[in-house]
């Protein structure tokens, strides 16, 4: 090839690259220039975090994306964030339309939370954090709601007892004003009267105790309580009921052990216990009190040779106002109430109160409550 040809081609080959060098470069500025810069990520505010770490409701800071960027440790004990979302969908829904326009919102929420997958009744509140990111603080209030529920079944069910001897008391005052010329029709109703104002009187006392041992909080200034004090004063209270049916009430166990608690809640949980015994034991039957200790704990347990609780019933005989048969309670004075009390005086002393039972031979309650601590047998 003619040299001169040659050098022209090298010549032309070299200006073509550096002119296409030339092009690209302009074209990746003018690119660089007209792109539009990429938005950061949203970071929630250092103050946020602060408040976050101390709160004791659930709060979680949600993205733009739906994405859970900071999460206050009640949130993640809830089992309300999954991964770096939200678990509940009404949740979810809530911050995506506080996020659409922007505005505040409460609401009350029923989700299913943490591992055993409870129902819990919730109040959330919602609110834009900024420009891209959604604040939600979360009560939970199911512990409100259940005691709003028990409040309001309380009073229905007092009401409703209340009712009872109220009315028999009306009924034999008209029968005893009908009946003023007949002597024996007269004592007749105002030996009946006298027993319903009794049960009337038993049942108001038993609903004072038991309102004062609805918080099951515990004993704030305990103190040395001997338990065969309160046995004998238990067995005393419903001496006149015993004798009257014949039954024996006997005490044993191991004597002179002490308690750490309230002397008044004990006596009347221990009462009740006693009396209980007498009210639905058959006449010239024994109700044994017998109290045993053991290492850490001491056990009151209150036999009877009754009509036994049926198998069904034992789950349910500690609730309030409840009785396995209404009517045969109602003629033995039963309030459906004592049961009830011991269960709260055991909690305020941080024991438990258990029953063995087999219909038609008799039922064993036992009250289990912590031993006394050394420093205040010591001091007795």
């Amino acid at each position: 090839m003619n040299p001169e040809l040659l050098q022209a081609c090298v010549a032309a080959s070299a200006g073509f690259a550096v002119g296409g060098g030339g092009v690209l470069a302009w074209h990746y500025s003018e690119r660089t220039q007209t792109r539009e810069p990429q938005a950061p990520a949203p970071v929630v505010p250092p103050g946020v975090t602060s408040v976050l770490s101390v709160l004791r409701s659930s709060a979680v800071v949600v993205d733009d994306q739906d994405v859970v960027l900071k999460a206050s440790a009640p949130a993640y004990a809830f089992g309300l964030v999954h991964g770096s979302g939200i678990s509940d969908e009404q949740l979810a829904e809530l911050i995506r339309q506080v996020r659409r326009d922007g505005q505040i919102r409460e609401a009350e929420l029923e989700l299913r939370m943490g591992t055993r997958n409870q129902l819990r009744h919730v109040t959330a509140r919602v609110a834009p954090l900024g420009s891209r990111l959604v604040l939600a603080l979360l009560e939970d209030r199911t512990r409100e709601r259940r005691v709003d529920s028990i409040r309001r079944d309380f009073v229905a069910n007092v009401s409703h007892e209340l009712k009872t001897p109220v009315g028999a008391i009306k009924l034999l005052s008209e029968a005893v004003h009908d009946a003023s010329d007949d002597p024996e029709a007269v004592e007749r109703f105002a030996g009946r009267m006298l027993k319903e104002s009794d049960r009337l009187t038993h049942l108001v006392q038993q609903i004072i105790d038991l309102s004062r041992l609805q918080g099951d909080e515990p004993v704030s200034q305990p103190e040395p309580v001997a338990v065969d004090e309160i046995v004998a004063v238990a067995i005393d209270t419903s001496a006149i009921d015993a004798q009257a049916k014949g039954i024996s009430v006997v005490a044993g166990g191991d004597p002179g052990l002490l308690l750490s608690g309230s002397k008044d809640q004990l006596t009347i949980a221990v009462s009740n216990l006693v009396a209980n015994a007498v009210h639905y034991s058959r006449e010239g039957s024994t109700v044994a009190v017998a109290v045993r200790g053991l290492a850490d704990t001491l056990e009151i347990s209150v036999t009877d040779q009754g009509i036994g609780i049926p198998a069904g019933d034992l789950d349910r005989i500690f609730e309030r106002f409840y009785r396995v048969d209404p009517a045969r309670h109602r003629s033995t004075g039963g309030t459906g109430l004592g049961l009830s009390i011991v269960k709260h005086v055991a909690a305020t002393h941080g024991g438990e109160i258990k029953v063995w039972s087999v219909e038609g031979q008799g039922s064993t309650f036992t009250l289990t409550l912590p031993r006394s601590v050394p420093h205040l047998e010591e001091s007795s």
